[in-house]
């Protein structure tokens, strides 16, 4: 059995790490729960273009038959680090921007 090699999609955080960059932890998880939504809906879309190719118009499920290609695409994304880590790994080392609603720029 093979280990993947992207990170586990649990790992333990620093409550104070991730409170620091706004003062309050559950603005922070706002934030973070917010990326992780936009991510996850562009993945979506992404893999739901790349199936559409594959789609088929055929009623018969006798005629539905397995495609190599099809199933490594869906594997690729399955294999990829869930949105909240990406979210979660973006916000800590400060590469994602963001501003209150009611703030001027």
């Amino acid at each position: 059995m093979t280990k993947p090699n992207n990170k586990a999609s649990v790992q333990t955080r620093n409550l104070n790490d991730l409170a620091n960059p706004t003062g309050n932890l559950y603005e922070s998880l706002v934030i973070i729960g917010k990326r992780a939504r936009s991510l996850s809906t562009n993945m979506k879309e992404e893999l739901s273009n790349k199936l559409a190719e594959f789609a088929s118009t055929i009623d018969n499920l006798e005629e539905v038959h397995e495609n190599r290609e099809q199933i490594e695409i869906s594997k690729f994304y399955e294999r990829q680090a869930k949105p909240t880590t990406v979210a979660t790994d973006e916000f800590l080392s400060s590469d994602l921007e963001w501003r209150k609603r009611y703030q001027e720029d």
